[in-house]
């Protein structure tokens, strides 16, 4: 990260109330100078607040890089192996790439609540929010604020929850272009307690098996639940983070990275994998 970079990150949020701050200022100026004519204003305007959202959306770049290249503490692999024997230091290595998944999701979230679904990511993250001050100073440059920890929810009767789960499963399906109403797979932070074989941990599956129920059953989580109607809370746009939907395709505006997706569904072929943009499964995500 540059210096310049670092310093973007630090007045990222004063971007837009300084910009109005500036321009109302000179407005009140010019009237009161009489040097406000026309509609000459409107130009510099428009270039200004062009240049804003420029700086805007690089600082949200520079936090999602540094949230996926920059140095964890090595307590967060070594808790989560003290709590599973069973990990290796290449599952602890996936592990950590699901929770960068999470803090993605929290970035793109924008401050709305996230929720972790997994109970590998969340005891990382559990551990990670302990180190209160490199946890604090962290959260700082990768999301702005300090989100606190939460424990693992699955959907259920609290709509607050509900939504914090659909916008997690939604920005992860973001993170690796899958179709998060018609899931062909699942993001790695969703399938990472069933790669691990996490005891007690949350099974997922994209969809509901179409012919007979397996025994034992694989997974008693659903990646289409997100989108459907039987919980509490606002499915119909994944608690509020989807954006604008126009014949049959989901659409992004300029805050969610330039992706959609068709009703055809995108992203791999294995049916209930883990993987990514990337080709590695890697993401990273956070929550409020």
């Amino acid at each position: 990260m540059t210096g310049f970079e670092w310093l973007l990150l630090r007045c990222a949020r004063w971007l837009w109330p300084a910009l109005a701050v500036a321009w109302a200022l000179g407005l009140l100026w010019g009237l009161g100078s009489q040097h406000f004519a026309g509609a000459g204003w409107l130009l510099p305007l428009v270039l200004s607040a062009l240049a804003t959202h420029a700086l805007a959306r690089w600082a949200d770049a520079v936090r999602e890089r540094f949230i996926r290249e920059s140095a964890l503490p090595q307590a967060l692999k070594r808790k989560l192996r003290e709590t599973f024997p069973h990990l290796g230091a290449r599952d602890a290595e996936l592990a950590e790439r699901a929770l960068r998944q999470f803090f993605i999701a929290t970035l793109r979230s924008r401050g709305q609540y996230t929720a972790v679904p997994t109970r590998a990511a969340d005891v990382m993250w559990e551990v990670f929010a302990h180190h209160a001050p490199a946890y604090a100073a962290w959260c700082r440059t990768a999301l702005g604020h300090v989100p606190d920890h939460s424990p693992v929810q699955v959907l259920g009767k609290k709509a607050h929850y509900n939504d914090g789960l659909r916008r997690t499963w939604y920005w992860a399906c973001c993170d690796e272009s899958i179709d998060p109403r018609h899931p062909s797979r699942l993001p790695l932070l969703f399938a990472i307690d069933a790669k691990l074989d996490i005891p007690d941990g949350l099974r997922y599956a994209a969809r509901p098996p179409s012919g007979p129920v397996p025994s034992p059953v694989l997974a008693s989580h659903y990646g289409t639940s997100f989108a459907e109607g039987g919980y509490s809370g606002r499915a119909v746009d994944f608690g509020g983070v989807e954006p604008r939907r126009k014949h049959g395709m989901w659409e992004h505006d300029g805050d969610s990275g330039g992706l959609s997706w068709s009703h055809s569904g995108h992203g791999g072929s294995n049916a209930d994998g883990a993987g990514s943009s990337d080709g590695g499964g890697d993401g990273g995500g956070g929550g409020d």
